[in-house]
């Protein structure tokens, strides 16, 4: 299609006279109905501060987010506790190797040497290396297939910690393998005698794989006859996130989100479907082998809560971003404590803040210490329930709260889950704002906050996401309505604080809901176009917001845009950001002009990019065979200016980063990627 080749002074003229004048000069050339003009003013000086905390992620153990994926741990119920403290108990999903009847037995028994997790494996073997009953040569045992298989990669090293008792002499071998036990990808003996082994003993064996398989498990087996008690068996890789025990391609894709904060860890998680379920941050710390774990009966499965509440403050400072610490305020999905008797959930809540920000000689500020942080986190929010605000008592729990924190940390920040749309809200310094919606709709909510008080509390859209028939497993029409809706909250950054997407995680063994940002399994991962348009907000966080006005017809209107200045702290040079969402069908001509640039300054060529993210279909979705079908692609601009002619795709987004410079300055076109923050 052809650009309508209009003189930007007649533009100009047409913009200022009034919208009724304006679809007429647009209509010169051709293409009218699919010809829109954007007019940027890029004084910084005119423009609007963005907060520093404007868009973050949000982690909730739902999908086996943490379990079985964020946090590496590959054995799933280590502990074997995930059938209850009840014995017999179900060890699922450990199971047998042998034949059960003549050669081992498995019960299950409360002779653990951990005081909160009391249930160890008990295995007695039948066979022996001679007499009648002799044990097969792979010997006999049990497995774990962690979840749904444990990725092995040759040459990588996985340590294995177990915990062991017996009344003789033990051979045990610790052996990763192919799944059906055929394929040894690395073993270990641990043998010990009869006095070694009396009493619970803790083993500790390193293993490298000699060859890689996604679907590999981890196996005890012996040939020794004898009774042997197992507890607390581990295996991680070697190689985590900075060494903290997080997954590190996962971890990685966090961290190139660039977070500014992290809420954690829901969502409902946080609530339980009754109480007794609920997130307990004082069960997760400590040495993982002590931690009881527990039932998240919303989403239906165990976590032996390795991923605890350190481990949540710790990934916050590895990713550089700002904990946002969501406790219970006693009340789940189905009970819910009295305000009257609130006290003790009050006193949990500031004995967590002390743990995260408490001095080193503090009674919790020493506990943290002792994990091996001396120096506080840096802990400025905290969220008061999830999604409470009609129960019965949030309100009166909510102000027990908010009196005790704001008394002893009046520093910090406290959010509500009631919000200022529906009532006016006292004692809050944020409200918590949720939305789940179709793509259509989630385009409209674009404007959600233009006319939203000026004063009072701030927004903290902790959740967004389109969801329902519209959105598939993650489609770009979803992605594009979201990424609507951001430009909106980044237009309307003077009443919304932060925002995050919901949920970030799914297992895809595992879909408790749909979609996701991020889709893995043992082996694989990729980024649904959701989590690509989020990279195109990274830096939007205290950048400042220019003014800028996008004038369209009716064919059109299905634009939305913003611009922003930041500097990329990779050349320390400033850039001219500017964001358009086409959720239409129709390809735009778009008239782009820039002006207010500071005396002597003007947009450079060399250095500017475009970046786009589109596909043939809206429908289209990432997946493991495809999972570059969706993503953001780049490429220099070459008419980079204060006027440019541009076109939008059907169902873009597409961003212009302009680098600002000054205009006596020549430049040469190279190494433009290293420039741009894609």
């Amino acid at each position: 299609m052809g650009s309508c080749k209009v003189p930007y002074s007649v533009l100009l003229l047409c913009f200022f006279i009034g919208s009724f004048f304006v679809p007429q000069c647009l209509s010169i050339g051709d293409d009218a109905n699919q010809t829109a003009f954007l007019l940027v003013n890029a004084s910084e000086a005119l423009g609007r501060p963005i907060p520093e905390t404007l868009f973050g992620i949000f982690f909730e153990e739902i999908n086996h987010a943490g379990a079985g994926g964020l946090w590496a741990e590959l054995v799933s119920n280590r502990g074997f506790e995930a059938g209850g403290p009840n014995i017999p108990s179900n060890i699922d999903p450990w199971s047998i190797i042998g034949n059960e009847t003549s050669s081992l037995t498995l019960s299950t028994d409360d002779s653990s040497c951990f005081e909160r997790n009391k249930v160890a494996l008990r295995m007695e073997v039948l066979c022996d290396t001679e007499g009648t009953n002799i044990c097969p040569a792979g010997g006999v045992g049990i497995y774990n297939p962690g979840f749904w298989g444990m990725n092995i990669e040759k040459g990588k090293k996985y340590n294995v910690v177990l915990y062991v008792r017996s009344s003789g002499a033990i051979n045990v071998s610790v052996s990763l393998t192919g799944p059906n036990g055929l394929e040894t990808l690395a073993t270990h003996d641990i043998t010990a005698s009869a006095s070694q082994v009396s009493n619970w003993t803790k083993m500790e064996v390193l293993l490298e794989a000699n060859a890689t398989n996604p679907n590999a498990r981890l196996q005890l087996t012996t040939t020794r006859k004898g009774v042997i008690w197992f507890d607390q068996v581990s295996a991680m890789p070697n190689d985590t996130y900075k060494g903290h025990g997080f997954r590190s391609e996962l971890a990685e894709m966090l961290a190139d989100l660039k977070p500014k904060f992290i809420r954690f860890p829901g969502g409902c998680f946080v609530e339980g479907e009754r109480l007794k379920n609920a997130f307990r941050w004082k069960a997760t710390i400590g040495p993982w082998e002590e931690r009881p774990g527990h039932f998240g009966d919303v989403w239906m499965y165990w976590t032996d809560d390795g991923l605890g509440y350190f481990e949540f403050l710790q990934l916050t400072e590895d990713l550089g971003a700002l904990p946002v610490w969501v406790f219970n305020n006693g009340i789940s999905h189905n009970d819910q404590v009295s305000t009257s008797n609130i006290r003790p959930f009050v006193q949990e809540a500031l004995d967590s803040i002390e743990f995260a920000r408490g001095d080193s000689n503090s009674t919790w500020g020493s506990m943290r210490a002792a994990l091996g942080h001396p120096e506080p986190f840096d802990l400025r929010y905290v969220a008061l329930g999830n999604e409470d605000c009609g129960k019965k008592n949030y309100q009166g729990n909510y102000l027990k709260f908010y009196d005790a924190i704001n008394k002893a940390y009046p520093d910090i920040k406290i959010i509500t889950n009631c919000d200022r749309f529906s009532q006016k809200l006292d004692h809050a310094d944020l409200y918590d704002y949720h939305v789940y919606k179709s793509a259509k709709d989630m385009f409209s909510m674009a404007h959600q906050f233009d006319l939203a008080s000026r004063d009072g509390p701030k927004a903290f859209v902790s959740e967004y996401a389109v969801n329902g028939k519209t959105a598939g497993n993650g489609n770009i029409l979803a992605a594009l309505a979201e990424a609507a809706f951001l430009i909106g909250i980044e237009q309307n950054s003077d009443v919304v604080s932060m925002a995050s997407y919901a949920p970030l995680f799914v297992n895809d063994n595992d879909r408790r809901w749909n979609p996701d940002a991020i889709v893995f399994n043992s082996s694989q991962l990729y980024g649904t176009p959701s989590y690509w348009v989020q990279h195109f907000f990274r830096e939007s966080s205290s950048a400042t917001l220019l003014h800028s006005t996008l004038q369209t017809n009716t064919s059109t209107s299905q634009l939305i845009a913003s611009a922003i200045m930041w500097e990329n702290s990779g050349d320390n040079k400033s850039y001219l950001r500017i964001k358009i969402v086409n959720f239409g069908n129709d390809t735009v001509n778009l008239k782009i002009s820039v002006d207010g640039l500071e005396p002597n300054s003007t947009i450079l060529l060399s250095g500017s990019t475009k970046t786009v993210l589109t596909s043939g279909n809206p429908m289209d979705e990432n997946s493991f065979n495809e999972p570059n079908k969706v993503k953001p692609t780049q490429s220099p601009l070459d008419n980079a200016g204060k006027d440019m002619d541009v076109i939008l795709l059907p169902y873009s987004l597409t961003s212009f980063d302009l680098l600002k410079g000054s205009s006596d300055l020549k430049t040469t076109r190279t190494d433009y990627f290293s420039r741009s923050s894609f």
